[in-house]
């Protein structure tokens, strides 16, 4: 006897790609349980399995830096509650981040895959259940989008909640809107600019980018760090929310195309965003 639930909730958090550097993502979730019935007929009240594992991944995967420890050239030390990260991407550039440790997730990996994260969670979340559950299938799916996207990081250093936390990230739609018809060029255009991104806030750098960026901020979990690239980041004023973000999507589009009414709707991650007109 099985149970399944799909998208029983959904992870945005960021991690480290051998080739791609850092890297925002947003998966669905799905689970199935394998056991036997109790004695009000079921494997596991519905309510029991949202709960414990939707709480599971808040805890231990959403809105964290994920960090395969078998990468390449991979540095790692703990001291004080913090934790650092060293990489070195494969053409010389260097990753570093610094974080109070709830914030970066050391797995057991050689590469962070749909497959290799959920089986590296898997043996984590049987623990969860009542003992009629003998096994568990669990799988991340990526939404389905039919036009354009990005994967993009960031850190909301105002923010109360994981979302203060620097390397944390998303895979996002973008719609654009000239005139009350849809602009895929231009949506493309903007997926192209943001693929693989940092978006950074120009008030948490300590030092003006040249070849690299570095950005440090003080929150409520502690103090956060992180120094890649330039050709990695891309840099705004405000604090990088998905409606700051929408607002200078709208502004840029709207220089471009002066004559035009502009609208946008950007996407932080599955199913929420926020729309600006300009």
């Amino acid at each position: 006897m099985k149970l399944f639930v799909d998208n029983l909730t959904n992870v945005d958090f960021s991690y480290l790609h051998p080739q791609r550097g850092l890297l925002g993502e947003s998966w669905l979730v799905q689970l199935v349980l394998d056991g036997s019935l109790n004695d009000q007929g079921m494997i596991c009240d519905f309510g029991i399995v949202k709960k414990a594992v939707k709480q599971w991944f808040d805890d231990c995967i959403d809105h964290a830096l994920v960090v395969p420890t078998g990468m390449a050239d991979l540095q790692i030390d703990h001291q004080s509650a913090e934790t650092t990260v060293n990489w070195r991407y494969p053409d010389g550039g260097e990753f570093f981040c610094r974080s109070p440790e709830q914030a970066i997730v050391l797995v057991e990996l050689e590469q962070v895959t749909e497959t290799s994260l959920a089986a590296w969670c898997k043996d984590r979340l049987l623990e969860l259940f009542p003992e009629e559950v003998k096994g568990l299938e669990i799988s991340f799916v990526p939404e389905a989008i039919s036009g354009a996207f990005y994967h993009y990081s960031h850190g909301l250093q105002q923010h109360d909640g994981n979302c203060q936390r620097i390397a944390h990230g998303h895979r996002s739609r973008i719609e654009v809107f000239l005139d009350g018809v849809r602009d895929t060029g231009v949506e493309q255009q903007w997926a192209e600019t943001f693929h693989d991104i940092y978006i950074g806030t120009r008030n948490h750098l300590i030092a003006e980018p040249s070849a690299e960026h570095h950005y440090q901020y003080d929150a409520p979990q502690g103090q956060f760090e992180i120094r890649l690239p330039s050709e990695y980041c891309y840099l705004v004023e405000t604090e990088t929310t998905v409606e700051q973000i929408a607002c200078h999507l709208a502004e840029q589009v709207k220089a471009a195309y002066p004559g035009r009414d502009v609208m946008v709707r950007a996407f932080e991650g599955v199913g929420k965003g926020a729309i600006v007109t300009a």
